[in-house]
């Protein structure tokens, strides 16, 4: 995906599709990982990139030992 809006579009694609051949685990997945994207761009509104796994995993645990930032 070249920005977060393609990649929140391509989820609400995916879910109905995942509903209309009944793949609840897939749904499931799906709409988790929606609401981290929308959860995402709600604290950076000014940054249309895609982000990776670990840049929505650390936008919501900064707290967590992977997401620490050492300054030397």
């Amino acid at each position: 995906m070249k920005t977060i809006d393609d990649h929140i579009r391509k989820d609400e694609d995916e879910i109905l599709k995942a509903k209309a051949e009944g793949r609840d685990g897939k749904v499931r997945h799906l709409e988790e990982e929606l609401q981290e994207l929308k959860d995402y761009k709600a604290h950076h509104p000014d940054d249309a990139h895609d982000p990776s796994a670990l840049e929505v995993y650390c936008d919501s645990n900064p707290e967590a030992p992977e997401c620490r930032i050492y300054e030397d």
